[in-house]
């Protein structure tokens, strides 16, 4: 019998706030399936949902969500007003992880996966792919990730600030291309042809102190329809895999219906199951 040859493969998640949970759903049905990869790159959401996969906790990303998502201090306009964050550090990155939904810290440790979550450093307006094995030691640095500007405090490590990874890297797929990686699967989660419009924000009167990080978000979505325009290439030519929600479900980026919650999952759960044999053909298992 002919042996089937090895590729490192590495999965891009991207973020998107709760329609995050697309990429959650998929991720599940690889867990399920023995889908493996060697190495992840996760932003915002993508890293905080994407961890589970590290983790091998199947469902946990959905089940968490439909449960607190009415909670008043898990995300939304009360956290925002009495902490200063939308997405409540306390509660989030204490109380849920540590009690209430335990993130399995020592599977996560264990597991062989490379982790990446994508910041941006607003001294330098530029990304940072932060490798954490130690999700218990360097959790901030998750929390850091999915910070979003306008609606969260920049995250103080090591004597740097840090916000949404999305910033400056949304999909690092340029990134993952310098690597050795052979096989790559990127998981978006806007649907096929979707591309971002200049939109007038005041990151200068919120941020002026950091002007490199700045010009940058300027320039978001420049770079946000470049990389798709590059991604959309690679996939013509076979050369990538890209899952990407097959139908548009229209969401807040704090979504508070859980029917919606429970649809975009689902999407991802049955769009994977129906790429599931392209897929395993791709990575030859």
């Amino acid at each position: 019998m002919e042996n089937k040859k090895e590729f490192k493969t590495t999965l891009i998640l991207e973020g998107g706030a709760m329609r995050g949970l697309y990429s959650a759903g998929v991720l599940d049905v690889f867990m399920e399936n023995n889908i493996k990869a060697d190495t992840i790159y996760g932003v915002s959401a993508g890293a905080l949902f994407g961890l589970n996969y590290k983790s091998r906790q199947i469902g946990r990303a959905l089940r968490y969500n439909l449960k607190y998502v009415s909670e008043k201090n898990y995300m939304g306009l009360y956290s925002l007003i009495t902490t200063g964050n939308i997405m409540n550090r306390e509660f989030c990155f204490n109380k849920l992880v540590y009690e209430l939904d335990k993130l399995d810290f020592e599977t996560y440790k264990n597991n062989p996966v490379d982790f990446y979550a994508v910041v941006t450093n607003l001294q330098t307006g530029k990304p940072e792919y932060i490798k954490i094995d130690d999700a218990d030691k360097d959790i901030e640095y998750f929390r850091a990730s999915g910070s979003m500007p306008f609606v969260s405090k920049p995250v103080e490590i090591d004597g740097k600030f840090y916000l949404d990874g999305a910033i400056s890297d949304a999909v690092p797929f340029k990134k993952v291309l310098e690597t050795d990686c052979e096989k790559i699967i990127v998981i978006l989660t806007r649907p096929l042809g979707y591309r971002k419009k200049k939109v007038p924000l005041p990151y200068g009167l919120f941020y002026g102190k950091f002007p490199n990080m700045v010009e940058t978000a300027k320039n978001y979505y420049k770079e946000y329809n470049a990389t798709m325009d590059l991604i959309d290439k690679y996939e013509s030519e076979n050369k990538i895999v890209v899952l990407r929600p097959s139908e548009l479900v229209k969401m807040k980026r704090v979504e508070k219906d859980k029917r919606k919650l429970q649809r975009i999952y689902d999407l991802g759960v049955s769009d994977s199951k129906n790429n599931l044999d392209k897929i395993k053909e791709y990575l030859n298992c």
